[in-house]
């Protein structure tokens, strides 16, 4: 690309940049600043807190559909603005119930006119209490840049009298301004001998007196007809200590025109942005003041002032409470504070200001702090934890209770940076046994004589599966799935009110990445293994004296039994491998079982009905079919009641499409467990045939395919191709797999 070209381009993106400047009314004077805001008073005249709480409304919501219950997701916690794969690292995986207690919050702090409390996000460490502020900070940067987000604040810009010949005076009367022209907010630099920055960033309506400017709010409020009052912050905000020196002495100066005061003020658009700290601060437990004042030395630019504020004193305030005005600011682990470090946000919550030596400074952010369980209990043990109790909003954010959010993390943050292939199940089995870690077995005593039964016999891995999918012990009747089914929100709450709950103690998704990476560099692997993942697992699991949910008590039901854990998903991961194995070989039609098990509900339910059903052949209406029933119940286990197994089937339907009014009811979803062992009750007669594939396919990966026959190393290509495609195994990852099953499910169906 020659010169002329690059020259050219540069004069198309600086063509853009100005419109784009023009288009986001980034500089205004004070009478167009005053005519935006009166075409939408609402949305100019938001405080901090109805400013993101008007945010979370703007990206979204949608239900989220738990087996414990249905909670709303607020959409930008899911970053949309940003690119699929830092949304996906950077998002809030779970956490429903914290993102609806924030709104909630936020809420309750609109209808009370300010913020007056802090919320503190309290949970066990790596539990995603920064990620949490981090999303909101995001959003924040990126609804500030959108026209519903949009947010100003005012200066002060003072003429070179020089310049214009004197028709400038600063003592002098002058009429009143008639066109906006005569506002300095647009004057040139070589115009302009002072710009005074006000950094607290004063709301430009606070230099309407109170009085007139609550009558005109509430007018303009009132002319819409929203049912929302204005933020108190508007109707009773005042200007900062600076502001209001420069506005008295240059009202003075004007023998009281307000208008000519006017004229001084230039009302910019700002932008939140964490990297400069504006409306959007983390501060770290390490520092401990959080705002203060300095003295405006004397510069050029200050000494162009006019005389009546030349001879003022002016302060200007700075630190992390004045730089987040009008957004969020976050303490990180306050509680790892003294006590006296943070001791003023008690009065400064209460109050909505900050006191410094020659000034109160208006705090205009919500305060969102974190801190961990054991930080916590040591702070209300504290005698001070009375008084800050009314001005805390405690929000609980345990360690994530279903394996297949948790999963979703170490995809993202893990799988998607490690070197190589990350073969199937890998980032599964570390998500499994994190959550393994956090399950508190249930309290039977806290359950009725009919339930206290189930509650007492469900094991760690049954409860792990019960999160995660809703999925009952295959033990259990239909009848008895049903009501465990019912009990999982109480399951999931039963530990809310105690010290050590459910989520507070277990292994942390920071201890699990660690684990998946040692394990992507285990030298026997060519990838990120599952079996590699095993080995990390078990040598994790002999550090006891360093993680504190290591040196738990095993309790019956396998409960904090980290060896068995481990024992457990080494046997389900070959379960699971079997299983696609078996379907990637294409010895039995998969899609034979979901048809045959239709059929059979079909039957069932015109048995159940007394009703004859037509025969798609002969179009004659016939009984249900007796042999096609009791071949799929004999698949089942031919249960000894077989009629109460066909009546139980209808029942579970109509539950199901009570709960998921909006669902169809799909069989294969519905009666997983069912098909499962129908499909197992098939397969065991080819069992053998499948061994002896595995075999082939080792000896094809590993040996080259000697000693094998061509229809052997078709046979096992095919296996391989279908391994790749429908699971993303690569030859590596699907030679491991092999290998492994061969040594402990199939070899003894090859001696």
């Amino acid at each position: 690309m020659g010169s002329r070209s690059i020259l050219e381009e540069l004069g198309q993106i600086a063509s853009r940049v100005q419109t784009d400047f023009a288009e986001e009314r980034r500089v205004l004077s004070f009478h167009d600043y005053l005519e935006l805001f009166a075409e939408n008073p609402v949305r100019y005249s938001r405080d901090a807190a109805s400013y993101l709480r008007d945010m979370f409304d703007f990206y979204g919501s949608e239900e989220s559909k738990r087996p414990w219950g249905s909670f709303t997701r607020f959409n930008l916690f899911q970053l949309p603005f940003l690119e699929r794969v830092d949304a996906q690292r950077d998002g809030l995986i779970g956490q429903e119930h914290v993102q609806t207690e924030i709104y909630r919050v936020l809420n309750n702090f609109v209808q009370e006119g300010r913020p007056n409390r802090l919320l503190l996000l309290h949970g066990p460490n790596g539990s995603s209490k920064s990620t949490v502020a981090a999303c909101i900070m995001r959003a924040l940067e990126h609804y500030s840049a959108q026209p519903e987000g949009a947010l100003y604040r005012f200066h002060w810009v003072f003429p070179n009298q020089g310049k214009l010949k004197g028709s400038i005076g600063f003592g002098g009367k002058r009429a009143p301004i008639v066109r906006n022209t005569d506002s300095y907010a647009r004057l040139p630099d070589e115009d302009i001998d002072a710009r005074l920055f006000i950094e607290v960033r004063d709301h430009p309506l606070f230099l309407i007196p109170q009085a007139e400017r609550q009558g005109l709010v509430e007018r303009l409020y009132s002319a819409l007809g929203t049912s929302e009052p204005p933020p108190r912050w508007i109707l009773k905000g005042s200007l900062s200590h600076k502001s209001k020196q420069v506005f008295d002495a240059l009202l003075t100066s004007y023998d009281g025109s307000l208008e000519q005061v006017l004229r001084h003020v230039q009302v910019e658009r700002y932008f939140i942005s964490r990297r400069y700290r504006t409306g959007a601060v983390t501060l770290g437990p390490q520092l401990s003041v959080d705002a203060g004042e300095r003295q405006i030395t004397a510069d050029r630019s200050l000494g162009a002032l006019p005389s009546s504020l030349q001879s003022v004193t002016l302060f200007e305030a700075h630190g992390e409470l004045v730089e987040a005005a009008g957004g969020l600011l976050e303490f990180s682990d306050l509680l790892k504070r003294p006590l006296d470090a943070f001791k003023y946000l008690q009065i400064t919550a209460e109050t909505g200001e900050v006191s410094l030596n020659s000034q109160n400074v208006q705090v205009n952010c919500v305060l969102l702090a974190s801190g961990n369980e054991v930080h916590l209990a040591a702070f209300r043990d504290h005698p001070e934890y009375e008084s800050f109790r009314g001005r805390l909003e405690l929000i609980r954010v345990p360690y994530l209770r279903s394996w297949r959010d948790e999963v979703v993390i170490y995809d993202a943050q893990v799988a998607a940076h490690v070197r190589g292939h990350v073969a199937p199940h890998a980032t599964e089995l570390a998500a499994m046994f994190a959550v393994l870690t956090r399950m508190r077995r249930p309290n039977p005593d806290r359950y009725d004589s009919s339930e206290r039964a189930l509650v007492s016999e469900l094991t760690a891995i049954e409860k792990l599966d019960l999160f995660a999918d809703g999925i009952t012990p295959p033990h259990l009747s239909e009848e008895a799935s049903a009501s465990l089914r019912a009990l999982v929100p109480r399951l999931y709450s039963e530990t809310d009110g105690v010290p050590i709950y459910e989520g507070s103690v277990g292994a942390s998704p920071r201890e699990m990445r660690t684990v998946l990476l040692d394990a992507a560099q285990n030298p026997r692997f060519e990838c990120l293994s599952p079996f590699a993942v095993l080995e990390e697992l078990e040598e994790l699991c002999r550090r006891k004296n360093e993680y504190a949910f290591l040196q738990e008590d095993p309790l019956p039901g396998g409960y904090h039994d980290t060896e068995r854990f481990i024992d457990t998903l080494r046997t389900r991961l070959h379960d699971t491998l079997e299983d696609e194995f078996r379907v990637a070989s294409g010895l039995v039609d998969e899609m034979r079982y979901a048809d045959l098990f239709d059929r059979y509900v079909t039957h069932v339910s015109y048995w159940v009905k007394r009703e004859k059903l037509r025969n798609p052949m002969t179009g004659q209406y016939e009984d249900p079919s007796q042999q096609l029933m009791e071949e799929v119940e004999d698949l089942l286990g031919a249960p000894d009641n077989r009629e109460q197994l066909r009546h139980s089937l209808i029942s579970t339907i109509a539950a199901w499409a009570i709960d998921h009014p909006d669902e169809p009811v799909v069989n294969s979803k519905v009666f997983a467990d069912h098909i499962r062992r129908m499909r197992n009750a098939v397969f065991e007669e080819r069992r053998t045939a499948l061994a002896k594939l595995c075999r082939d396919l080792v000896i094809v990966l590993r040996e080259s395919g000697k000693g094998l026959s061509d229809a052997q190393t078709r046979a096992a290509r095919v296996l391989l191709d279908g391994l790749m495609t429908r699971y993303g195994y690569t030859e590596d990852s699907a030679g491991d797999a092999a290998a492994s099953l061969l040594r402990e499910r199939f070899r003894d169906l090859l001696n």
